[in-house]
């Protein structure tokens, strides 16, 4: 991947729905190349889907809750369970997985703090493992871009 490849993804992610021409103007190709490499990089991975940017707010789910998550033990099947299980929680926006003394992060939307406590109580503490929780709420966003850095 070149700077140009890097110049086409950066275009796109400003602006999923820009034409193969708009594209192509904005990183001084013309149509043909910039087709050609954006195929590529779709061919190899490199981009691997395209989506709808939504407002949460708008979408009716207003808040934004960390939670760090600790497991009981770190056997292959506790792991494994976790993971599948949460993989499965469709409130659950992102979980990854940590290194220090909690095991996992996870980001999760829900429309309350009514709503949240019945994802703990009924969904989360539903998963066998964990030791513990610990949750921070999100009261402002001071950025959040889905735009690599140069």
């Amino acid at each position: 991947m070149d700077a140009t490849d890097r110049r086409i993804i950066r275009e796109l992610q400003k602006d999923g729905r820009l034409s193969n021409q708009d594209l192509a103007e904005r990183v001084n190709l013309s149509p043909s190349p910039c087709l050609r490499r954006l195929r590529n990089l779709e061919t190899e991975g490199v981009i691997s889907g395209y989506t709808a940017l939504v407002d949460q707010k708008a979408y009716g789910l207003p808040i934004t809750v960390f939670i760090r998550v600790r497991l009981e033990r770190h056997a292959e099947e506790t792991v494994k369970g976790f993971e599948d299980r949460v993989s499965r929680l469709d409130e659950v926006l992102d979980c990854y997985l940590l290194a220090g003394s909690d095991d996992y992060l996870l980001r999760i939307i829900v429309a309350s703090l009514e709503a949240y406590e019945t994802f703990v109580r009924r969904r989360l503490h539903a998963i066998p493992g964990i030791a513990s929780i610990d949750t921070s709420f999100a009261y402002g966003r001071v950025k959040q871009t889905r735009v690599y850095p140069v």
